[in-house]
């Protein structure tokens, strides 16, 4: 009888510790790199092709879309990857890819007085950057979440968001000053350093078991978990149009302080995550939606009718405060429609909608802005969270019912 309890109480510790901040965040720091690797060539690749080596504005655009292509385009395949050979060999492979990158921009600097080939360098490193992003993140929140448990999925999803914005914001600058000091190569070395690092740590932490059973094929895992995958796309219109505008909309109110909208939105992103992250365990994951949606819409009114930078940079915060548990929160709900062997398919189907919401945010809001102004472009992202918070709600509706039909 002792020992049962004993063991029933070491059973009980152990998944505490499972489930504890500190052993999640040693699965998301692999988000971490990912992003880091992304968000250090971020603001010099753009400067770098179209200043230095004298190439068209498009085609220093080019340089920066390519990897989100190859992103979008292999994130299932790192979700099948992440479910039938197991999370970790996904995030070696990423870890791999985002080294490799870092090796392609060493060699895109060296052949610098050859534009042409040093474009195609460029090229190449961000095609295997958008791979090794798939891999690594698709990877490591599996990783987490099969080794945390499912408990703690909108916990893991959260802290690998966290992980990403904040590898942005800390590698976007950190790599203009190391092309300030050192060039083009030193981004790269340093991506190689943080690259090979973190494979050697991957390789070092134990692997959790490939779950058996029967693998979905993928048209019926898209089908499951698209619906959610739309709310999640139209509710990142925030974001998308805030991070790709709101500079040119300052311009053209001839304001200033663009940047402090984005800082805004970041850090009400950060705190409303840290805060707020267990009701979503508490109440369920499509209602904090629909308060998020709220939210956010309420943020983009202030933006699409601001007279002042202050008025706007409230908007911001609001955007960011709503937006910041719209992902773990809808996630959480899309994961549950596949068994436990399907879920890398289901976050990598899922996170691809995410892409497609920054993918096609320039072309859409650009037009939208050419027909009606700068400010019109917050209006389009509000119609855009509202038709996000309509599907949320109808999901919410039929829940029920999918439960029952799965």
């Amino acid at each position: 009888m002792h020992s049962s309890v004993t063991a029933t109480a070491e059973d009980i510790l152990s998944a505490e510790r499972r489930a504890g901040t500190r052993h999640i965040l040693s699965f998301v720091y692999f988000t971490f790199i990912c992003y880091l690797s992304i968000g250090l060539p971020l603001a010099v690749l753009p400067p770098y092709v179209h200043l230095r080596m004298g190439l068209s504005a498009m085609l220093a655009g080019l340089v920066i879309s390519t990897q989100y292509i190859a992103t979008l385009a292999s994130r299932p395949w790192a979700g099948r990857i992440s479910d039938r050979a197991g999370a970790k060999v996904s995030v070696l492979w990423g870890m791999g890819a985002c080294t490799s990158s870092g090796a392609m921009l060493v060699v895109a600097s060296a052949l610098h007085l050859i534009p042409w080939l040093s474009f195609s360098a460029l090229i190449v490193s961000r095609l295997i950057l958008g791979v090794g992003e798939s891999l690594g993140s698709t990877g490591s929140t599996l990783w987490g979440i099969t080794s945390a448990g499912q408990e703690s999925t909108a916990k893991v999803i959260s802290f690998n968001g966290i992980s990403t914005y904040g590898a942005m914001a800390l590698g976007a600058p950190l790599g203009v000053v190391l092309d300030a000091r050192w060039g083009l190569s030193s981004i790269g070395l340093l991506t190689i350093l943080v690259g090979a690092v973190s494979l050697m740590l991957a390789y070092r932490k134990p692997p959790v078991p490939v779950v058996p059973g029967v693998h979905l094929p993928f048209s019926q895992v898209m089908g499951r978990v698209a619906p959610h995958g739309m709310g999640l796309a139209l509710g990142g219109m925030c974001y998308s149009v805030l991070a790709t505008f709101i500079t040119l909309f300052y311009a053209s109110r001839n304001w200033n302080g663009a940047a402090l909208c984005l800082t805004a939105f970041g850090v009400a992103f950060i705190v409303a995550r840290l805060l707020f992250i267990q009701t979503i365990n508490r109440f369920g994951g499509f209602p904090v939606a629909m308060v998020c949606f709220s939210v956010e819409s309420l943020g983009l009114l202030l933006l699409w009718l601001a007279h002042s930078p202050w008025t706007a940079m409230a908007g911001s915060a609001l955007g960011g405060f709503g937006f910041s548990l719209v992902f773990p929160a809808i996630g959480v709900e899309a994961v549950k429609r596949v068994t436990e062997q399907n879920r890398g398919t289901a976050l990598g189907v899922y996170t691809a909608f995410s892409d497609v919401s920054f993918f096609l945010t320039g072309p859409l809001a650009g037009a939208v802005i050419g027909m009606y102004g700068y400010a019109s472009v917050f209006l389009f992202a509000l119609i855009c969270v509202l038709a996000a918070l309509g599907i949320v709600v109808v999901l919410r509706h039929f829940q029920g019912d999918a439960a029952e039909n799965f």
